[in-house]
């Protein structure tokens, strides 16, 4: 018998009686929903910062990912909130995660609610149902919005050992409309494969037209760790992946490689990474190609201070590190860029991370234009130098503070 909220207060009142099986029925209901409630989870993050970008006055920042617009000021960057429930041990296990991020990176992150072109301050990140098939040791599945399974950085900032992205997160792919599945070969070995509608970030776009209704993009990564009798590098590992389909008018295919590893020295571990990014020529785009070489090393110097440093290396034959994610353009074709950033952490609050990094970009390829800064002043007052490459800037400096609240 369903017994509805009137009639339970009338029970409660004595009025009226209510058959003991009811109420038991009415009990596990409520045990039901609250058992529900209790394996979800809300969490996420504020994210702020201050940037100081000496000698550019009031011309573009950098170029690299989410700085645009950012230059001598205070910033409010992202604010996530993340509603999860995760799989547990069933075998036919069911959950879901919806991540929302508000705030100017949310345009920067240029995932959009529709293929209209919708550019707010509001992305739905990753929205997707997550399943487990009893198969082997167990089969999951993403199906929805989905991260990139590609790439040694995030777009969560916090989760970063550096508060700036490195090039080679400017040049991989962000989310996927698809279905996503991961399996669990050994505790040495993860593989994860999947089929997306397009390369690009915005939900539920299709590469019809110009492409046929059928086409695709498909992607496969996989993880390899060392086991724990290998010595110090135990718990080191190694990734690599790839992801090929239609992306912004023209077929693309991005590579990646990366490694975390441990060293002898305690607390000190190293990584490596390399991305890769091409486009075949068609439906009017031109053929492009993008190299992204970086080194980390990171340092728990004691249980509240740690130090990180990144070095890159990038190239490029068009002035693709312009476009899309990276914000300000870089006109200059065969622009090769040297990148050094250097970041000290101490989390003196509980759940604050905070950050001051300093960093520099040169570019060092004869580009017929350099990216940062545009135009120097004329030394004779106010106005832009004359158009030669010895006017523009090759050079850029930022320097940073990041406070970034979890919960």
């Amino acid at each position: 018998m369903k017994v509805n909220k009137w009639t339970m207060s009338l029970a409660a009142l004595g009025l009226i009686s209510i058959p003991a099986t009811s109420l038991a029925d009415e009990n596990d209901k409520m045990n039901t929903v609250w058992t529900s409630l209790t394996s979800t989870t809300i969490k996420g993050y504020v994210n702020t910062s201050m940037h100081w970008d000496p000698g550019t006055g009031n011309a573009s920042p950098p170029a690299f990912s989410y700085n645009s617009g950012k230059q001598d000021g205070f910033n409010l960057n992202a604010v996530k909130v993340s509603i999860e429930k995760p799989l547990d041990e069933a075998q036919w296990a069911a959950g879901y995660t919806f991540d929302m991020i508000m705030g100017p990176d949310a345009m920067a992150y240029l995932t959009t609610l529709d293929s209209n072109g919708d550019s707010s301050s509001f992305a739905i990140k990753q929205a997707f149902v997550a399943l487990r098939a009893p198969v082997g040791n167990g089969l999951d599945f993403k199906v929805g919005v989905f991260d990139t399974i590609i790439g040694y950085e995030t777009f969560d900032a916090g989760n970063n050992p550096n508060y700036t992205r490195s090039w080679g997160f400017t040049i991989e792919p962000t989310t996927h409309t698809g279905v996503l599945m991961s399996y669990q070969v050994s505790s040495a070995v993860s593989l994860s494969a999947g089929i997306a509608n397009t390369v690009g970030p915005v939900i539920n776009a299709r590469a019809n037209p110009p492409k046929a209704e059928s086409y695709k993009s498909y992607m496969a990564s996989t993880a390899l760790t060392a086991p724990d009798e290998w010595g110090f590098i135990a718990g080191s590992t190694f990734y690599s992946g790839f992801v090929s389909g239609f992306n912004g008018g023209a077929d693309t295919l991005s590579l990646y490689a990366g490694l975390t590893m441990n060293t002898p020295v305690k607390n000190l571990k190293v990584g490596a990474a390399f991305d890769y990014l091409g486009s075949t020529a068609e439906f009017g785009a031109d053929e492009f190609y993008a190299n992204a070489w970086a080194l980390y090393t990171s340092f728990q110097a004691t249980e509240k201070l740690s130090l990180h440093l990144r070095g890159e290396y990038t190239s490029t034959d068009t002035g693709l590190l312009g476009t899309g994610t990276a914000g300000t353009s870089i006109p200059g074709n065969n622009s090769e860029i040297v990148s050094l950033t250097g970041t000290i952490q101490y989390d003196l609050w509980a759940n604050v991370l905070s950050r001051l990094e300093v960093r520099w970009d040169h570019q060092a390829g004869d580009g017929d234009m350099a990216p940062f800064g545009g135009y120097l002043v004329s030394p004779g007052g106010g106005g832009t130098g004359v158009a030669s490459t010895e006017n523009y800037k090759r050079n850029a400096v930022m320097v940073a503070a990041n406070i970034i609240y979890k919960f």
